[in-house]
């Protein structure tokens, strides 16, 4: 396991000079050795068809710093940033959606989310230094960021408060205007809250897991997904704003809206079909496709529903043909401001996303075949973690909302056998790339809701199985049970009814107690945050029993001694029959199948 790179101890390997760098930078782009290599390319694209024979030779694996091919790892770094595109592009379009933006805007935060993801996964794969101190930022690894699913319910539910507080305006006919300032309040307040994450970035792994363990972040993350699988189908379904209510008349009639091309009522089976199209799509990548085409299912998905819905005139042209042929950060800003009530959300989830690096950089390290303790393991996570917070900061600065260290590139390592950082770099490349034109921005944000539910119903289930796999890592004794019981009872109700806490008070004016009680309620309709906090207090006031190891049982375990009662009297009955002969001295029964 080659850790050599990024040693704790003082670093006593000679330093190259600027000419041999220069040398081998060359010999990589002049040489067919440094510009293909002797690797298997065929293995990346061959698919798993039934009637192909199955390669036995497995690709070899590229380390941290072994020397790839250039080719190579543009191919791996293409792979890498495909894998990522669906979750980067999702949190932008839904909250702007949320805010009700232009078609301009939402194209922007794209375009924005894409540039700032393919800068800040270069700080995490990077790991610079500190001057003067042992601490770092970022983990040296393929950390690859991307924008987090975990703000959308905060973002959708203070924009509800915004409308109904008078923060965001409505039009005299009810139709909700652009909600610039809530937006920058989302911002604002995110940024200060990723201080949070910065400051135990700090504390020792083991203190941290002590406060929160997988019993805490498992049921969070679960929940995550399971709040925001609602969206997804509610836009597989023809679209998620007001013609989910199917009203009698407006703009919001059809679905997206009376003026989208091929507009149809919520839930037609024609949004289904689109939506399925994508979601069969992708089960059948991941049966048949090749290594490269698996890592990129959801993309591929994407992909299939978009020629489709294009085929059948469910595209809007006209905008992808107004967008501009380039875009950057701050081509639009918003007014930076605190927003009281999503304090408290907003610091659970730096929680969670903190807890979450430390999950993927451990499992980083694990497919990187790197050591997953010790002093060198506990800087990668304390400069993970540290890079987490600080992305936060900076992804707010940069008009996008926080960030978080993705795990799905885990898949792509274990896949392609390759965790060498040059193919982290070129991905970084392709995404700033991708976000720098923002024509392919517009042509994202033309999909159609049902396609793009397709998509996003499979990537929100995917966080809640996130959250049940670290659930599972904890042993479930009677303490534990007892805890998610709690935690997840409120959670659960909270998902499920989120206006259940929004007549509880009665007081109608503003101010300080105004906001304090705007804070209580958002966090009381947050169902991840209710189960976060529950799950944290239960945790440090319930001490384990002796002896509280409960022993997994599974159903067969259970009913063993039932089946062996049956098979002693199966037995017994058996000796009984071979005893008994016919009239004409015949054994009957010699032969007990």
């Amino acid at each position: 396991m080659d850790d050599s790179p990024d040693q704790i101890g003082p670093d006593t390997q000679p330093k190259q000079t600027f000419g041999s760098k220069a040398r081998a930078a060359v010999r990589k782009f002049t040489t067919k050795d440094g510009l293909i290599g002797d690797y298997d390319y065929g293995f990346l694209f061959t698919p798993r068809l039934p009637f192909m024979r199955k390669s036995r030779r497995a690709a070899p694996f590229f380390g941290l710093n072994d020397r790839m091919p250039a080719v190579l790892a543009l191919i791996l770094g293409f792979q890498h940033a495909l894998s990522m595109l669906a979750g980067v592009i999702t949190p932008p379009i839904i909250i702007g959606s949320a805010a009700n933006f232009s078609t301009e805007v939402s194209q922007y935060l794209v375009s924005t989310s894409l540039i700032v993801c393919g800068i800040l996964s270069a700080v995490q794969i990077t790991r610079f230094h500190i001057y003067k101190t042992p601490y770092y930022v970022g983990t040296g690894l393929i950390s690859v960021v991307g924008t987090s699913f975990a703000i959308i319910p905060i973002a959708t539910g203070a924009m509800n408060q915004f409308y109904a507080n008078g923060i965001c305006e409505t039009a005299a006919d009810g139709t909700k205007l652009p909600c610039v300032e809530g937006y920058g309040a989302i911002l604002g307040t995110s940024t200060v809250c990723a201080l949070l994450e910065i400051a135990l970035s700090f504390m020792p792994p083991k203190v941290l897991k002590r406060f929160f363990p997988p019993l805490v972040t498992g049921p969070t993350v679960m929940l995550i997904g399971i709040s925001l699988i609602e969206s997804g189908f509610q836009n597989w379904a023809g679209g998620s704003n007001d013609c989910a209510q199917r009203p009698d008349s407006g703009i919001f009639h059809l679905c997206p809206t009376i003026y989208a091309p091929h507009a149809l009522p919520w839930g037609s089976a024609e949004f289904i079909g689109l939506g399925f199209s994508v979601f069969i799509t992708i089960i059948l990548m991941e049966r048949f496709g090749s290594p490269i085409m698996k890592s990129c299912a959801v993309v591929l998905g994407l992909l299939v529903g978009c020629v489709i819905a294009a085929a059948t005139g469910y595209f809007e042209r006209s905008t992808i043909d107004a967008a501009p042929a380039a875009s950057f950060i701050w081509a639009h800003t918003y007014p930076l401001s605190v927003y009281g009530p999503i304090v408290l959300p907003l610091l659970a989830v730096y929680i969670v996303l903190m807890m979450e690096a430390i999950g993927d950089i451990t499992a980083t390290c694990d497919v990187s075949r790197l050591e997953v303790e010790g002093k060198l393991f506990d800087s990668r996570i304390q400069g993970g973690v540290l890079a987490d917070g600080f992305n936060g900061l900076i992804a707010g600065l940069c008009t996008i909302t926080p960030m978080s260290t993705f795990a799905q590139n885990n898949g792509v390592i274990a896949l392609t056998r390759c965790a060498n950082r040059s193919a982290g770099y070129c991905a970084c490349i392709f995404l700033m790339v991708m976000g720098i034109f923002s024509k392919f921005a517009a042509a994202l944000v033309a999909i159609p809701s049902s396609v793009l539910g397709g998509m996003t119903t499979f990537l929100f289930s995917a966080v809640a199985v996130s959250g049940i796999r670290i659930i599972s890592t904890v042993p479930f004794t009677r303490r534990n049970r007892f805890i998610l019981t709690a935690s997840l009872a409120l959670g659960y109700g909270a998902t499920l009814v989120p206006t259940w806490f929004s007549f509880f008070f009665t007081y109608t004016g503003g101010g300080a107690k105004g906001g304090l009680l705007d804070a209580v309620e958002l966090v009381l309709e947050t169902g991840f945050a209710v189960t976060a906090f529950v799950a944290i207090v239960l945790n440090l006031m319930l001490d384990e029993e002796e002896e509280d190891e409960a022993k997994s049982i599974t159903a067969n375990e259970a009913d063993n001694k039932d089946d062996e009662e049956e098979w002693k009297h199966i037995r017994r009955s058996g000796s009984e029959v071979k005893e008994t002969h016919s009239p004409s001295g015949a054994a009957i029964g010699e032969k007990i199948v």
